[in-house]
C-alpha cells in the first residue's frame, strides 16, 4: 500500500468532508468495497505522516498504516460514530505505531543520534535561580515557520529526543491530542505526560537555540 497518489481530504467536485465521511461510513456498513477504497484514498496521507513521525522509518510506517486499515476494515462494526472517522482511524494507527516502538526499543542505529535530555534541561544554582536564562531569539516564530529548511531542521531536532519524550511531544504538540488521550495511548498517568511534555519542550528549545543559533549569544 503506497501513499503516492493520495487524494486531498475533500472529494471530487468540492464535496464536503462531512458528506463524504457520511457516504464512506454508510458504504462500509453496507459492505461496499468501493467505500473502503475511498476511505483509504482519503486518509492514507495523514495516517502515513503520523506513523512516519513516530517510527522514523518509511517502510515501518507503510506497514503500520496497512495494518491500521486492515484492522479498521475487520472491526468497522466497533465504530459507533462517537468520534469522527478520521479520529478513530488516527487512534488505530497511533496505537499500532506505539506498540511497534515498544517492541523495538533497542533498534540498532536509529538511536545513535539521540541526545541526553538531562544536558538540555535547566540547571539551578544553590540559591534556586536558573544557571541559564533564555535570550530573545533573533528571528520570530513566524519567520522561522516560513523557512522550509528550518522546518526540516526542527523535525530533525525532534527526532534526536529519546522516544519517551519525542512521542509525548508529537502526540501533544503536533497531533494535538489532549493529555488524557496521550496518557491512555502511552499507558502513562496524566501527570507523567505533563512532566515529559514540559521537559521535551525545554530540551527542544535548547536544541534549537544551539543548532540554529537563534539567539545573539548562541
Amino acid at each position: 500500500m503506497s501513499t503516492q497518489g493520495a487524494s486531498s481530504a475533500s472529494g471530487a467536485g468540492g464535496q464536503s468532508l462531512a458528506s463524504e465521511e457520511r457516504e464512506i461510513i454508510e458504504g462500509m456498513r453496507a459492505g461496499d468495497d468501493r467505500a473502503f477504497e475511498r476511505l483509504v484514498r482519503v486518509h492514507i496521507g495523514p495516517l502515513h505522516a503520523v506513523a512516519l513521525r513516530l517510527l522514523k522509518n518509511d517502510a515501518d510506517a507503510d506497514d503500520i498504516v496497512q495494518e491500521g486499515f486492515l484492522s479498521a476494515f475487520r472491526n468497522f462494526d466497533s465504530f459507533r460514530g462517537d468520534a469522527r472517522l478520521k479520529t478513530w482511524l488516527h487512534r488505530i494507527v497511533v496505537n499500532a505505531a506505539l506498540q511497534r516502538l515498544r517492541r523495538s526499543k533497542s533498534r540498532a542505529g536509529q538511536q545513535a543520534d539521540v541526545v541526553d535530555v538531562t544536558e538540555l534541561l535547566p540547571r539551578f544554582a544553590d540559591n534556586g535561580y536558573p544557571e541559564h536564562f533564555h535570550q530573545p531569539w533573533v528571528q520570530t516564530i513566524e519567520e522561522l515557520a516560513t523557512r522550509a529548511e528550518t522546518r526540516e531542521q526542527v523535525r530533525q531536532m525532534i527526532d534526536k529526543l529519546p522516544d519517551n519524550y519525542r512521542t509525548v511531544l508529537i502526540l501533544r504538540d503536533i497531533e494535538e491530542l489532549d493529555t488524557s488521550e496521550t496518557a491512555e495511548l502511552l499507558e502513562l498517568s496524566p501527570g507523567t505526560v505533563k512532566v515529559r511534555l514540559h521537559r521535551a519542550r525545554q530540551a527542544l528549545r535548547n536544541l534549537l537555540e544551539r543548532e540554529l543559533e537563534l539567539t545573539a549569544n548562541a
